[in-house]
């Protein structure tokens, strides 16, 4: 009996990282990045896959050759949201700080090791970064929400992340060195809000702020992406401010609906 629970666990395992992997971008991925992001073999991924769309929970596009989210996927989520109502309450922030900065906003939640961002609104700047949008994940410290979030973890939460940070970041490890970590997570619960100075991609800046549980704890992040020029030092203190005000509003809305 043991047996076959540890083997259904690797299933329940591997279908919620393909269905991860798929959910990062709307156009979805094609089977060979699906192969090389999960480890799988391409049978088992193909297999896998095959069931997911037989239960609705994924579709193979035609077009494409793309596997997408499915409508099974999209129910699931309205029901959740339901649940959740981030977007209504986290919506009107992003409003204000898309066309009070003119830069992109967003709202990204912690789920385990990861940011994932949920929300996007796009400010009347012409120029924009394209780095992040919806279902993009980034490890935990990295990137503005990514940062703001574990900087205000529990320091034995933090040394955990940071004991192990070459695999916890992966390919964003090269460019963030444990030390410009520590520094940058330092500097974030110094300021209370966290500057991420082009490490995803050169050119490319952005700035972040927890938005906290009833536990006191960092849940959620809202953050601003723009050129380099739009964040530079005697601007920061602005936009800081700016998105620690709309993160304490939402922070107090979040907690009164779990009340």
């Amino acid at each position: 009996m043991k047996q076959v629970a540890v083997q259904g666990a690797q299933v329940v395992g591997r279908i919620a990282a393909l269905l991860r992997i798929i959910s990062r971008k709307p156009e979805g991925a094609a089977l060979v990045e699906v192969v090389r992001e999960s480890g799988l073999t391409r049978p088992t991924v193909h297999r896998l896959l095959t069931s997911l769309a037989a239960e609705g929970l994924l579709d193979h596009d035609g077009g494409t050759g793309n596997w997408v989210l499915g409508p099974e996927a999209l129910l699931m989520g309205s029901v959740a949201a339901a649940r959740f109502p981030v977007e209504d309450i986290a919506r009107p922030s992003l409003r204000r700080l898309a066309e009070e900065t003119g830069e992109s906003a967003f709202f990204s939640v912690r789920r385990g090791g990861e940011t994932v961002c949920l929300l996007r609104e796009e400010g009347p700047f012409p120029i924009r970064s394209f780095v992040l949008h919806e279902g993009v994940r980034f490890p935990l410290g990295v990137a503005s929400a990514g940062n703001a979030i574990m900087a205000f973890l529990p320091k034995t939460e933090q040394e955990e992340i940071l004991a192990r940070w070459d695999e916890h970041a992966g390919t964003f490890a090269p460019a963030h060195p444990v030390s410009l970590v520590r520094d940058n997570l330092a500097l974030t619960n110094h300021n209370g809000y966290s500057v991420n100075p082009g490490l995803v991609l050169e050119g490319s800046w952005g700035m972040g702020a927890a938005v906290f549980d009833t536990q006191g704890r960092p849940a959620w992040a809202l953050s601003l992406t723009g050129i380099e020029p739009r964040f530079r030092k005697e601007r920061q203190e602005f936009l800081g401010r700016l998105l620690l005000e709309e993160a304490h509003q939402i922070t107090g809305k979040l907690q009164n609906t779990r009340k």
